[in-house]
């Protein structure tokens, strides 16, 4: 069964150690399937370049346990080998506990843990520490062995060695230091693969460093995948996508037009749904699947193998999170004719709506280039499932909105290190403020958030002109970072009033106003020129996209929303809400009128493929 590769803290090793035993898997012909616990997006842009299959993120925080299972069972089941590289330290969770770490998602999986330690300052006193890791809990772990990074001699070694045998913990291989194993970074994390000019080089290097210095014997059993599943199990997209049910008890208006807001809700007590979308996750854990990819992405796998079944229904979900279900997310009326047509056109039954969606299918846009590469792969798969046909668009390179395209999706990445280069993006730059004119559906998460202002500060404080669709400027602050509750205040492109959400937030540029002072709640409530007429001053004042909480955060507005933008610094993934990519094709097809082709002063060039992401 394949293992889960944890640490007693970040910058310990994991990364390294999967790096490695990914390489050495490619460079013997074995097809890899690598995970990520968590919401990160960098160390799986690194594992995929590597294993040429899209990294999956296992985040039972953001998407729920279930879904966790299912995804992790479906794509492990059909390679040869299987890792799972942890987050931070092995029981480092949301706030001071272990929920959703490391050692939670090992336990949830039952998958043994390979623990690497940074060693290069230590002797008998490793023996202390890793027993500590082994006995602590809940939740308890199964301790395979250790992997010792920065080992500086053999005598190092032998001492390290001893240490681990005093305590009947098997030594698993070291990382010796070695300046092939410096990993360049920046803020937010590792630097992506796509600037690595010598990755191919590191690749070779990192299988070899494995092949010398980790015992292979013990180690590469615990990469093997899971068992064969039975016959029949669905495709977990379709799965997914199907737990977001007709709407039933709304009126069948289209709330993508101009219409009137519905206020917030007065304050009332609301119940602690634990570790999972309330609306979302907690109720229907959806699986991810190999579903349509984007132009660069990896090919699918080959290997026949299927994913086990394990029964994991709304009920179950809600039981092992500890909450009661909640009322699942719906479709309204618009949303429902889309999921019926994309069936009757192929002639199938709703449990199979992917299979029928490319009939109908409506190109979006999405930013994906060095400046906007934070996505998650079933994002992608998600939209094709619903009809929605993704087409790469790098406003990096100054290039047009593809022709035809009803929507456009703004993920996050560093625009503030390309600020410079987008400014000059003018094409770009004005085909978006174009589209938002035409009414044209918009989502901006985080980094994509951040081109919609009208300044952003690059980090030598230096102010750059962006799209201007919305009232701030943003510059280099204080870092955010952490888990958030949201609890949705208006009805928007995406979310529902009322809904709860959990979500991720992690950025270090800051919202300044117009006059340069940190933006205040309140000016979340600012119009927004992304309404069909295109006029701000014909836009009554709009609720903050949602309220934000988390631990040791104090709830505050934040966001901005429409019926044709979701605007804001919190990363969502949609495999956790399945009734997001309904409700995103059922605006694009109440959209204007598609642009048509020569709209733009030239034609769209090819984009380059993006970095190999499962950014969101």
């Amino acid at each position: 069964m394949a293992c889960v590769i944890a640490a007693p803290c970040s910058g310990s090793g994991k990364t390294l150690l999967s790096l490695c035993l990914a390489a050495l898997a490619r460079e013997r012909g074995e097809a890899l399937q690598p995970f990520k616990v968590g919401p990160d997006y960098l160390d799986p842009q690194l594992l995929t370049a590597l294993a040429q299959r899209s990294c999956r993120n296992l985040d039972p925080l953001l998407c729920g346990e279930a879904w966790v299972q299912r995804s992790f069972h479906w794509h492990a089941s059909r390679a040869d080998r299987v890792l799972v590289e942890g987050v931070m330290g092995l029981f480092d969770g949301r706030g001071p506990g272990s929920e959703g770490s490391t050692a939670a998602v090992a336990c949830l999986l039952d998958l043994p843990v390979v623990l690497v330690v940074e060693a290069s300052r230590q002797a008998g006193s490793l023996a202390a520490l890793v027993r500590g890791f082994r006995d602590h809990g809940p939740p308890q772990v199964r301790l395979a062995g250790v992997v010792l990074n920065r080992v500086g001699s053999e005598r190092h070694r032998s001492l390290l060695a001893e240490a681990l045998a005093s305590i009947s913990v098997p030594l698993l291989g070291v990382l010796p230091s070695h300046p092939g194993l410096n990993l360049p970074s920046r803020h937010l994390g590792l630097l992506p693969p796509g600037e690595l000019a010598d990755l191919p080089q590191r690749q070779a290097l990192w299988a070899s460093l494995a092949l010398q210095h980790l015992d292979l014997d013990r180690l590469w059993p615990l990469l093997a995948p899971p068992p064969a599943p039975p016959a029949g199990m669905p495709d977990p997209i379709q799965w997914c996508l199907g737990l977001a049910e007709p709407e039933s008890d709304r009126a069948a208006a289209d709330r993508h037009g101009a219409s009137e807001p519905q206020p917030p809700a007065p304050p009332a007590e609301q119940p602690n749904h634990g570790s999972a979308y309330s609306n979302c996750a907690a109720a229907t854990a959806p699986a991810n699947g190999p579903g349509p990819r984007l132009q660069g992405d990896p090919q699918p796998p080959t290997s026949a193998r299927q994913q086990p079944s394990h029964g994991n229904t709304q009920a179950g979900c809600a039981a092992a999170t500890g909450t009661a279900a909640a009322p699942r997310p719906q479709r309204n009326a618009a949303e429902s004719a889309l999921a019926s047509r994309a069936a009757t056109a192929a002639g199938a039954a709703p449990a199979a709506l992917r299979a029928g969606a490319g009939a109908c299918s409506m190109p979006i846009a999405i930013a994906a280039d060095a400046a906007f590469h934070f996505r998650y792969p079933e994002a992608s798969e998600l939209l094709n499932a619903v009809g929605l046909e993704p087409m790469l668009w790098s406003p990096l390179a100054d290039e047009p909105l593809p022709p035809g395209c009803k929507a456009v999706v703004l993920p996050g990445g560093y625009p503030e290190l390309h600020a410079a280069q987008l400014a000059r993006s003018r094409r770009s730059l004005a085909d978006l403020a174009q589209a938002a004119a035409d009414g044209m559906p918009i989502v901006a998460e985080c980094g994509g958030l951040l081109l919609l202002g009208h300044q952003l500060h690059d980090p030598e404080d230096r102010p750059h002109p962006m799209a201007g669709l919305l009232p701030f400027s943003a510059r280099r602050g204080a870092l955010s970072l952490g888990y958030r509750q949201a609890v949705v205040e208006v009805d928007g492109l995406l979310v529902r009033r009322h809904e709860r959400l959990i979500g991720h937030e992690f950025h270090r540029w800051q919202l300044l106003d117009p006059d340069g002072r940190p933006l205040e709640p309140e000016e979340h409530r600012g119009a927004v020129a992304c309404e069909p007429d295109g006029s701000p001053t014909a836009l009554a004042k709009r609720p903050a996209l949602w309220q934000l909480e988390g631990w040791g955060c104090a709830r505050r507005p934040e966001g901005w929303t429409t019926g044709r933008l979701h605007a804001t610094w919190l990363h969502l993934h949609w495999a956790g809400c399945p009734a997001i990519p309904w409700r995103l094709a059922a605006a694009a097809a109440a959209a204007a009128s598609p642009r048509p082709s020569g709209a733009s002063s030239s034609p769209p060039r090819p984009a380059p493929a993006p970095p190999r992401s499962a950014g969101g």
